[in-house]
């Protein structure tokens, strides 16, 4: 690798052989720059947070208030603009995903790689360094060595000099001359002796500084390179990568666009303009022609009074409850026409009371069904103490049947109050609408009667101040029974689809209760119907154990199988027949502790 990148001629080392200083700082701004990289994911990481945390502020002031009436009529334009504020909340949930895939994915590696680079060029510099601190100190014993040979020539010549001086002099004695060629060989000799050390030295430096120009200090920048690449192709991955975590949510964002144009292709005008007839709509007739009244032909006390009553119709029609012109400027809006604060919403226009009528009906109706259930589940309940004492007594349930059944009667009696109401105010309209309003009424009406005690419990209701308690009481029992029906038919309820049947013991009246006198004759048949249906419907398996504490309760383990007598009234809990060590014995468990196959 290192030979390749030689001969390619790129090569620090060879080319940048004695630049070792330049190749320190630049790898130094290298990394300085490769961290501000690193500051720059930091911060824009930063601003994708709040970024949004913004959108999510955004989305949360511009959230429409929610309302009962707006959610039954809601406008097209709303409910697109819920959704678009839903996507934008997406959108904020992926600039949350690029914020921390930044920063685990992109900060991190940067910073770990930024400290790879800076302890490796450290040691690196620490390596060159040394190098060039040895080449340097060699250089010096160099120098010295050289000097030392300098002075040593110098003195040797000097003494060749003097002694042949002294040879020269006849005035000087023999010793003299011999002193002389003493100190001559001395000279030569330590001058012969420096010039070895010298030679030795420069022999030593010049392999040494080869050594090191030529093997270890490109070595050393080799390593600079290598690092200063590194910390490129850092760059270019981490660049790379950050593009990249915006390309893995990019579809993501393209579906929430998407969302928002389907959103808006999803607005329909004329839904919307239907929204508001279905909602400001009052009911009422156009006033009609003002009759002329010639005053020459007629009474005019007489013509006074036709006009003030024609003009006071007129207004009655338009504010839909005859108010007076002084305080029809007191209201605040068309808003406040339909609030509807009275009970039977009298206080309405037409259209409205009968918008708020129907929807009491359906709410009472779904409140009987409800009751209904429960009252079956006691009944049932009651019957099952009843036939066996070993699983409870039948009083601990009679108190809350009792009550169960009351409010029951509350229920239906309210319930077909307002179906009166409600018949009435569609009569009314019938009237103003139709000319044929007679027969459709009489046709609407229901005038079939239930035998089982409804006539004795709609009797005592007559002293309500309404008109036909009959009349209303049938199409209250036939309207809350098949509500009741409905909301059985929806909870898998196994009693012969009837509201009214033996077995509920809720059909004939609250008297049917042990004790309390005329439907005491109606409990043999329940219980004849109620051992009719002993056969099993099915098997279960105990996904847990369950210690049976309430009375009227069996234990079971996990993964016993047992048979299903009665399925879920709607209470939470299911009859079950196991067998024992005692025998077979029957009881209730959590439904929601077993895992129930019913037979086909």
């Amino acid at each position: 690798m290192a030979a390749q990148e030689i001969e390619s001629g790129t090569s620090w080392g060879k080319e940048l052989w004695d630049q070792f200083d330049n190749l320190a700082t630049h790898t130094q701004k290298g990394i300085d720059f490769f961290e501000r990289f690193g500051n720059f994911i930091r911060d824009r990481s930063a601003i994708e947070v709040e970024y949004a945390l913004k959108l999510r502020r955004l989305v949360k002031n511009y959230q429409p208030k929610k309302s009962k009436e707006d959610e039954e009529n809601e406008f097209s334009s709303l409910i697109a603009f819920k959704n678009v504020l839903k996507e934008v909340a997406d959108l904020a949930g992926q600039r949350e995903v690029v914020a921390e895939n930044l920063q685990n994915q992109v900060l991190q590696n940067i910073m770990l790689l930024s400290k790879i680079l800076r302890e490796e060029r450290k040691k690196a510099l620490n390596q060159g360094a040394g190098l060039t601190q040895s080449l340097h100190t060699q250089i010096g014993t160099l120098d010295r060595a050289k000097r030392s040979y300098e002075k040593a020539f110098r003195e040797a010549e000097k003494a060749i000099e003097s002694y042949h001086k002294a040879d020269a002099d006849f005035h000087l004695s023999r010793a003299d001359v011999e002193k002389q060629r003493v100190n001559m060989n001395i000279r030569n000799s330590q001058s012969e002796d420096a010039k070895s050390e010298y030679a030795n030295q420069l022999q030593i430096t010049n392999k040494q500084q080869q050594q090191h120009y030529q093997i270890a200090l490109p070595e050393v920048f080799n390593k600079l390179q290598e690092l200063d690449e590194k910390r490129t192709r850092g760059m270019k991955e981490f660049i790379k990568r950050a593009a990249d975590v915006e390309y893995e949510v990019s579809p993501i964002i393209a579906r929430c666009l998407e969302g928002m144009v389907k959103a808006a292709d999803s607005i329909n005008e004329k839904d919307d303009s239907m929204i508001v007839i279905e909602k400001y709509q009052s009911g009422f007739q156009p006033p009609g022609d003002i009759p002329f009244e010639d005053l020459s032909k007629s009474d005019p006390d007489a013509s006074n009074n036709s006009q003030t009553h024609n003009s006071s119709t007129g207004l009655n029609h338009m504010t839909g409850k005859g108010t007076t012109k002084d305080k029809l400027k007191k209201r605040v809006g068309i808003f406040g026409i339909f609030t509807g604060n009275k009970e039977d919403f009298s206080d309405l226009p037409p259209t409205q009371r009968r918008k708020k009528l129907t929807a009491k009906v359906q709410e009472l109706q779904q409140k009987v069904a409800q009751e209904q259930a429960a009252s079956d589940g006691l009944m049932k309940m009651k019957g099952v103490y009843e036939a066996n004492s070993m699983l409870g007594d039948p009083r601990t349930v009679e108190e809350q049947l009792n009550e169960s059944v009351n409010r029951l009667d509350r229920l239906r009696h309210e319930l077909g109050r307002y179906q009166k109401l409600l018949e009435q105010a569609n009569n009314q309209t019938f009237i103003q609408h139709s000319p044929q309003s007679n027969r459709v009424t009489q046709n609407g009406q229901r005038s079939s009667r239930h035998s089982n005690g409804s006539s004795n419990h709609e009797n005592s209701h007559e002293d309500n101040g309404e008109d036909h308690p009959d009349d209303a009481g049938s199409l209250s029992r036939s309207a809350s029974e098949s509500s009741v029906q409905q909301a059985q038919n929806g909870l898998n309820i196994n009693n012969n689809g009837s509201s009214a049947s033996p077995e509920s013991g809720l059909g004939t009246s609250h008297t049917s209760l042990p004790g309390s006198g005329q439907g005491s004759t109606n409990e043999q048949p329940m219980n004849e119907e109620y051992y009719e249906a002993e056969t099993p419907l099915g098997t279960c398996r105990a996904l847990y154990p369950f210690d049976a504490t309430s009375e009227g309760s069996i234990p079971m383990s996990e993964g016993e199988e047992l048979q299903v007598i009665e399925v879920d009234q709607g209470d939470g809990w299911t009859r079950v027949r196991r067998f024992s060590s005692k025998g077979w014995e029957e009881g209730f468990v959590p439904t929601s502790y077993i895992e129930c196959t019913l037979y086909a």
